[in-house]
């Protein structure tokens, strides 16, 4: 065989493996629950990844009020102070109006940031929908395998019972144990018969030999009569 044919073999051999291999339905499954496990694992970090910017927006938008809220606090205390004449009036407007702007701005920004953790915790709820789904598919795409397993492993043993019997059928196998049968039933029946002959010859030497030994013999036999008669015996 040349070296090229050999190659060839070999290519075809592997070909024939890896097409068994994408028939065969336990592999199939089996690669699918890996992917799966694998959609899971990102869908489990994007979800983490997803409540953390939801967590941290969240906190910056409750800064932010805070600091909304601190602000109109010292625009208010200024504003006293002027009232009290402990600051200049046009310089207490000037650095209330500052603070109420700071105020505005930062009062915005955590109206931004609420809006956006909002957005984020929203996306966070529907990837955990998505992994949930997820995980009983999986769960379930592990029970089909279990079953299928076992399905295979029954199938492939009747199969090659089945197999077995029907081989045994096309060789004739089986009829010949039933002429086997036949024949040793018929011996069995001559057995049984020669034994009846036997038993009933050793009956009559017996009573023969039984009516000897006692002197006299009974019988109405006419042939028996006449050799009585012939011998002189009464």
């Amino acid at each position: 065989m040349s070296i090229f044919k050999k190659i060839f073999k070999i290519g075809q051999s592997h070909a024939h493996t890896i097409v068994d291999k994408m028939e065969d339905p336990i592999k199939i499954t089996e690669q699918g629950i890996r992917d799966l496990k694998n959609d899971l694992t990102k869908a489990m970090q994007s979800l983490a990844e997803v409540k953390g910017i939801s967590i941290r927006t969240r906190k910056q938008a409750e800064n932010n009020k805070n600091m909304a809220a601190d602000y109109e606090r010292k625009a208010m205390l200024l504003l006293q102070k002027m009232q009290n004449n402990n600051i200049d009036p046009q310089e207490a407007e000037r650095l209330a109006g500052q603070a109420l702007s700071k105020k505005e701005e930062h009062a915005g920004e955590s109206l931004r940031l609420a809006n956006e953790a909002t957005h984020h915790e929203t996306m966070a709820n529907n990837l955990q929908s998505n992994i949930n789904n997820l995980k009983t598919t999986v769960s379930t795409h592990e029970n089909d395998l279990i079953t299928l397993k076992a399905r295979a492993r029954t199938a492939s043993s009747t199969k090659k019972i089945n197999k077995q019997i029907s081989k045994i059928d096309s060789s004739g196998t089986i009829a010949m144990l039933e002429k086997m049968k036949a024949k040793v039933e018929e011996d069995e029946s001559l057995a049984i018969a020669y034994g009846d002959i036997a038993n009933a010859d050793k009956s009559i030497d017996s009573e023969i030999d039984a009516a000897l030994s006692s002197g006299s013999i009974q019988s109405s036999s006419s042939s028996l009569i006449e050799l009585k008669k012939k011998m002189g015996i009464e």
